[in-house]
């Protein structure tokens, strides 16, 4: 007679709800303002006097509570100068814009940035993104959005705005409002 040993095993698995995955696209319109240029927290600030300025941004996003980042995306001139980021440098295959919690971000426009370096302020014209989680897809645009140079630094941190929803799901929000400092940008 043969034994046969039975084992058995228990899964946990982190139940996601519908309105979980909801709230996380829906926090994805935060990077309206951050995707090409957020870094709360773990962007290192870098003093204007820095010797080798290579005209790069990067950013790291919380969004409902998923992270996005990215490194080394490509700017027209460096801070206090007008410049422009390209979103062909933050959205991959050229890029490395990734999100953690099923979140995948795209840039729709480059951003125009102008500083006025007096007031330690900058502004940009537009951001204009995607995000897409899952089967569920949601744009959104934020316009004239403020940001306060962090001392004599070059990473600027986001004042409160508000994102509207251009297109998407019905599931998506109609917009989104960010508070003030959870979006930043480092220039380098």
């Amino acid at each position: 007679m043969r034994h046969i040993a039975q084992s058995t095993r228990t899964t946990h698995t982190t139940r996601t709800t519908h309105t979980t995955r909801i709230a996380r696209l829906a926090g994805i319109a935060t990077l309206v303002v951050a995707a090409a240029f957020a870094g709360t927290g773990a962007a290192l600030a870098q003093g204007t006097g820095a010797s080798a300025v290579d005209q790069k941004v990067d950013g790291v996003m919380v969004v409902a509570g998923s992270s996005c980042s990215w490194t080394n995306a490509s700017t027209s001139a460096v801070p206090p100068n007008a410049l422009t980021v390209d979103r062909t440098t933050v959205n991959t295959p050229g890029g490395n814009l990734a999100c953690g919690g099923g979140i995948v971000a795209s840039l729709n426009n480059n951003p125009a940035f102008t500083f006025d370096d007096a007031a330690g302020t900058a502004r940009t014209d537009l951001i204009d993104i995607t995000g897409r989680m899952s089967f569920i897809s949601c744009r959104y645009k934020a316009t004239n959005i403020v940001w306060d140079r962090d001392a004599t630094s070059l990473k600027y941190i986001n004042r409160a705005f508000t994102a509207t929803k251009t297109s998407g799901s019905f599931l998506c929000p109609g917009s989104v409002t960010t508070p003030a400092g959870d979006a930043s940008m480092l220039f380098h």
